[in-house]
C-alpha cells in the first residue's frame, strides 16, 4: 500500500481510538493487513525505475498522505488531536520506514524489515492496483465516521 494509504488508516485509528495502548499495535498491524491486499504503490515495476526516481516518488506520497490526513482531520475528524494523528501515521507506516534504509541505500542491518515486509506484501499493478487502495481506503472512512 502506498504512504499515503498507511497515512490514512492510521489517522482513522486515531480518530477512533482514544487508547495509545490499543492503538499503537493496531496502528502497526494495520501495516501489514493493509499491504496484504493486494495493491500498487511506488515499488510495484521499481525494476524500471532508477533509484532517484523511485526516493521522489516515496517522498511525494509520503507529503501526500500527510496533506490528505490532515484534510481528513479537519473536515471529517475535527476532534482528533493532529499529534497523536500524527504518532498514528508514522506508526501505521513505520514498517516502510524500517524498510527504507535497506530498499533505497543498501543498508544491509535493515534488510530484515525488507524481508518481513515481503512476506506481507502484495503487488497489483495498475489500474487495479490503485482503485482496489482506494475503495478500501473510501470504505475505511466511511465505517469510521458512520461508527
Amino acid at each position: 500500500m502506498t504512504a499515503t494509504g498507511h497515512a490514512i488508516i492510521g489517522t482513522v485509528i486515531a480518530a477512533k481510538v482514544a487508547d495509545p495502548g490499543l492503538a499503537i499495535p493496531l496502528a502497526i498491524a494495520s501495516h501489514f493487513v493493509a499491504d496484504a491486499i493486494p495493491h500498487w504503490d511506488i515499488a510495484t515495476n521499481r525494476k524500471e525505475k532508477t533509484r532517484g526516481t523511485l526516493i521522489l516518488e516515496a517522498f511525494s506520497d509520503v507529503m501526500l498522505g500527510i496533506v490528505l490526513s490532515f484534510l481528513i482531520l479537519v473536515i471529517i475528524f475535527p476532534a482528533t488531536s493532529p499529534l497523536y494523528a500524527f504518532l498514528m501515521i508514522l506508526l501505521s507506516q513505520s514498517p516502510d520506514w524500517l524498510t527504507a534504509p535497506y530498499y533505497f541505500f543498501g543498508i544491509k542491518s535493515f534488510k530484515w524489515a525488507y524481508k518481513l515486509q515481503k512476506i506481507f506484501d502484495k503487488d497489483l499493478d495498475k489500474p487495479w492496483g490503485i482503485i482496489s487502495q482506494i475503495a478500501l481506503l473510501i470504505l475505511i472512512i466511511i465505517i469510521a465516521k458512520v461508527f
